[in-house]
């Protein structure tokens, strides 16, 4: 049995992405590794290939066209057999020991027949020398199934990322979770729609996955994320017409108020990037991302307005160096 599929998008990334899978094999027979090569141009696919042939019981590789880190993850989805999926971008790895205790924790909740929908894990930054982990053990319980009613305040800097969050399976394959093509950011999209069908949940405090930062072409290099800021905003609009939060503010208020944080979140990323490019475009790119989201929910909109993405459209002279100095407490790009 295959206890995680490891979906690794691959595009051009020759330089990094053993140190990745290697990381990964140690799951041994206990997991899947789906290697997609996005229509590389260099030896990823090569490389990829050989993998597979030297571990043909753990490794599948496919090749496609170009698609984007989002077909990747489709396409990885699409061919997951393991109970549980995991993306893991090709520039990043996961700690071994960390992986071990990921791996024995699903084994018992299996035999105690109770897996959960959602397992999350602390992910840690890795800038050069420098590392911050963000941690959830304020926020949930741990070493026990929870739901969303157990559930606590979640801190500016350490909500769910694709980072952190290992799916069932099942439950995005149930909710026929496809992520759009050819745009960058969909990994909020990957954690934000299946959370309305998390029931069960499990935190394990173990520093798991180690996200990479540092390279000046990646997505999440600030100059990157303003040329691309189109992108970035498409993503925010597709997260606000998906499903309104208050909808379960009754049933489910912890799920209701994290879903807000989260667009909270996004409008924030979103508009302070605007303030940081600083033209006439990108203030009416601003103006326009605010009223769609008042004409789309009025409620939501006056939320936001009030919280930490009501913050970033104060005058540039006040918001630009909030973030600068955010970025650098944070570390996030």
């Amino acid at each position: 049995m295959k206890y995680i599929t490891f979906a690794v998008p691959c595009y051009n990334s020759a330089d990094y992405m053993e140190h990745c899978i290697e990381t990964l094999l140690n799951g041994k027979e206990d997991v899947e590794i789906i290697l997609i090569d996005d229509g590389s141009t260099d030896s990823t696919g090569k490389i990829a290939d050989q993998y597979q042939k030297k571990y043909p019981t753990i490794i599948k590789t496919v090749h496609k066209e170009n698609g984007g880190h989002g077909s990747g993850v489709n396409k990885g989805l699409e061919l997951a057999t393991g109970l549980y999926y995991k993306v893991v971008d090709s520039d990043d790895w996961v700690d071994e020991e960390a992986l071990k205790k990921v791996l024995d924790t699903i084994k018992e909740l299996q035999k105690q027949k109770n897996l959960v929908d959602m397992m999350v894990v602390n992910y840690v930054y890795e800038k050069g020398d420098e590392q911050k982990v963000i941690r959830y053990h304020r926020t949930l319980p741990e070493g026990k199934v929870f739901s969303w009613k157990e559930v606590g305040k979640f801190k500016k800097d350490a909500y769910l990322l694709m980072h952190s969050v290992i799916y069932k399976t099942e439950v995005l394959k149930k909710i026929h979770l496809t992520l759009p093509e050819h745009t960058f950011y969909v990994d909020n999209i990957f954690v934000y729609y299946p959370l309305p069908h998390i029931k069960k949940m499990y935190y394990l405090d173990v520093d798991f996955y180690r996200y990479f930062i540092g390279r000046s072409d990646q997505s999440v290099n600030e100059s990157v994320m303003i040329k691309r800021i189109d992108q970035q905003i498409f993503v925010t609009k597709k997260m606000i017409d998906f499903f309104n939060p208050y909808d379960y503010w009754e049933k489910n208020r912890n799920l209701a108020k994290y879903l807000i944080h989260y667009i909270d979140i996004m409008m924030s990323v979103s508009t302070i990037l605007l303030q940081v490019s600083n033209t006439k475009e990108s203030d009416q790119k601003k103006k326009e991302l605010w009223q769609y989201l008042k004409e789309k929910n009025p409620k939501l909109y006056k939320t936001c307005h009030l919280s930490l993405s009501g913050l970033t459209t104060l005058p540039k002279f006040l918001s630009v160096p909030g973030y600068r100095i955010a970025r650098k407490i944070y570390k996030f790009n």
